[in-house]
């Protein structure tokens, strides 16, 4: 069960992992001078349908990058397993691995057991997106539990665009407290 809820609005937890080609990936912190970045978490090399929407997200990124959103996946793959799999997608994104137990329920992610030994080796988180304004603040989120419920991501670019513009003058959606 996932313990915490990252609040839309909230300042993006500081989160660090291994980056595919070493180095660190500082999530929720725009690079090459992008002011958004869009963290998306994926299931792992296990995931046949996680390999064909990182590769859409390729195929979308030049469009996401024209509106300043900074684009990187992250999985709790080790790094052998990580490569291999996007070896098969070779995005042009930065990847992390090894996303630990603690930073998945610090993000709120929901966090499954494997199946079996010839699915995984470990826990690992289900899908999650995370687009992080240029305040540290989460804008949009989406947290599933399934492999096969995640946003579409050309409605998700398209919402935005929209956003983005400043003329729309768009707030921070479910921000209402209880």
């Amino acid at each position: 069960m996932s313990s915490n809820k990252v609040s839309a609005g909230a300042p993006f937890p500081e989160t660090s992992v291994s980056k595919l080609g070493g180095g660190h990936l500082t999530l929720g912190v725009p690079t090459e001078g992008h002011d958004w970045q869009m963290i998306v978490i994926y299931r792992g090399k296990h995931c046949p349908i996680c390999t064909r929407y990182l590769k859409e997200l390729e195929t979308l990124l030049p469009d996401f990058q024209a509106l300043g959103v900074d684009v990187v996946a992250v999985s709790a793959d080790p790094e052998p397993k990580a490569a291999e799999q996007i070896a098969e997608v070779q995005p042009s994104y930065s990847v992390g691995y090894d996303l630990s137990l603690d930073q998945m329920f610090t993000l709120g992610l929901y966090v499954s057991d494997p199946r079996s030994a010839q699915e995984t080796d470990r826990p690992f988180a289900e899908p999650g997106i995370f687009v992080v304004n240029g305040d540290g603040q989460i804008q949009v989120t989406d947290i599933s539990n399934a492999p096969f419920a995640r946003p579409d991501l050309k409605s998700l670019l398209g919402g935005l665009r929209f956003i983005r513009n400043p003329e729309n003058n768009y707030p921070i959606r479910g921000t209402r407290a209880p």
